[in-house]
């Protein structure tokens, strides 16, 4: 259906340069390498103002809106309904995250961190917008959270950046999310990401650059760009068995399905 088009499902492109031309050269690399569709990805007020910017330049770029857990203490009413304007009526926002719950660096207190995510999933859920969950040393609690709204919200979304287990695995299936991979899928020691990556389903699969981090084999070292997302999916082919064709179909009719993208 898609060919060999590819999307990066996460990539923070205002970090990846604040040179403007630079950041049209790694959209151009991207559209080279078949990346036809990407997500730059909110983190807090002026990231997510940024990525609308950049989904208003270039017709294969995304945006996402939201307060990355480790900004949480920048967490506020305003700051929520900021966000809400910026999302408001546009069609290239197509996402709120990255949020969620990060208990491995503990920039701010674990309650603050739990309020700004309960409160941006239900401003996701007013809005009908997919929810991107940043889950670090702090899965099974976002599981927990997002549980409990879906007894009362019809919720979607990605768990990006997976790092969990397969049975931590099967319980975010259960909650209908998907689960997103990055190049850390062909670091030589990351055995435990491929076997989740062989576990998780087809159907419910995505991949991601997370740039300008996470930079895939063999460019480890230089700074990681959504023209890379090619080399995820190489890696994801290898370790299910599968055709490099079926992986970029697959993923990419996933990434259209969750955040209504239009891809050709």
């Amino acid at each position: 259906m898609f060919g060999n088009s590819l999307v990066d499902t996460h990539a923070h492109l205002d970090l990846i340069s604040r040179d403007s031309n630079q950041v049209t050269n790694v959209v151009r690399r991207a559209s080279e390498a078949e990346v036809h569709a990407l997500i730059s990805v909110g983190i807090d007020l002026e990231s997510s103002r940024k990525a609308v910017s950049f989904a208003s330049k270039f017709g294969s770029v995304y945006a996402s809106v939201g307060i990355h857990p480790n900004d949480a203490d920048q967490f506020s009413e305003q700051a929520l309904n900021e966000l809400r304007q910026i999302a408001k009526g546009n069609k290239k926002v197509v996402a709120w995250g990255e949020i969620g719950l990060d208990f491995y660096r503990k920039r701010t207190e674990r309650d603050t961190q739990i309020k700004a995510f309960e409160a941006q999933i239900e401003a996701a859920a007013s809005m009908s917008l997919p929810i991107i969950i940043h889950a670090r040393q702090a899965l099974s609690e976002c599981i927990d959270v997002i549980r409990s709204f879906l007894k009362k919200e019809d919720l979607s979304g990605v768990f990006h950046c997976y790092s969990g287990d397969i049975d931590q695995a099967k319980k975010v299936l259960d909650l209908g999310f998907y689960i997103s991979f990055t190049g850390v899928i062909t670091f030589p020691k990351a055995e435990e990401a491929r076997d989740v990556c062989k576990f998780v389903p087809l159907d419910r699969i995505l991949i991601e650059t997370d740039s300008p981090f996470l930079t895939p084999v063999p460019f480890r070292g230089k700074p990681n760009e959504p023209a890379y997302v090619r080399l995820v999916a190489e890696a994801m082919a290898k370790v299910k068995g599968i055709s490099f064709d079926e992986v970029a179909s697959c993923t990419t009719e996933n990434a259209t399905d969750l955040f209504a993208l239009s891809v050709q």
